[in-house]
């Protein structure tokens, strides 16, 4: 899952609570610690959105397609053909759907690695932040995530000026790298109810057997 999966761990914030104003062994400024508050009121306030997505894998493979996200729980990542693929979150779980066998995989909602950005309230300051840089009209705030597979790390990058999130970075615990971008995107918009169901057709699947 780490590896074929691995826009949702891209956006991994880990819960475990850390003193919120460390960042790799320094304690933040008081204008970081401002500018992190604004993104998270800035993301809270956003209840949906939609766009497209490139992702990019170490070997410059590149893939991508179109998303949704409605908070709190909610989100659809459709890749473009031809992947026959989506991730959904539905509030009460996430699964992995394959448009052509029409089977899907289903994860417990607690495990899915987008928890945190998908919750009512973002709070960044108490994710697992071992790093905080800005540069380029951009801040990348790295934090680590303890998964199945082993350590995550990821960059959260935010553009300064709109408080968006632009694009993250995933190193993975085998050290491979990815990199997620998003365009295109659309906030407040009306998102047709069954984007986040499952076809009834669709024949569950035991996700060890992956």
């Amino acid at each position: 899952m780490i590896r074929r999966h691995a826009l949702l761990l891209g956006a991994a914030m880990a819960l475990a609570p850390i003193f919120p104003a460390l960042a790799q062994g320094r304690t933040l400024s008081p204008e970081e610690q401002q500018l992190i508050g604004e993104i998270n009121a800035h993301n809270t306030a956003i209840r949906t959105m939609a766009g497209r997505f490139l992702q990019i894998d170490t070997n410059g493979g590149r893939t991508e397609g179109t998303f949704f996200l409605e908070r709190p729980d909610k989100v659809r990542f459709r890749y473009n053909p031809p992947s026959r693929e989506e991730i959904v979150s539905v509030g009460r779980g996430f699964y992995i759907l394959n448009r052509q066998d029409e089977t899907y995989y289903a994860y417990p909602q607690d495990s899915i690695p987008l928890r945190q950005f998908l919750g009512d309230q973002i709070n960044l300051l108490n994710a697992n932040v071992v790093d905080v840089s800005t540069s380029d009209g951009y801040m990348a705030i790295t934090v680590v995530d303890q998964t199945v597979a082993g350590t995550v790390q990821v960059s959260l990058i935010f553009d300064v000026e709109t408080k968006d999130l632009a694009q993250w970075s995933l190193v993975e615990p085998s050290g491979a790298e990815l990199t997620f971008s998003l365009y295109d995107v659309q906030t407040g918009v009306e998102i047709p109810r069954s984007y986040f169901s499952i076809p009834a057709n669709y024949k569950g699947l035991d996700p060890s057997t992956r």
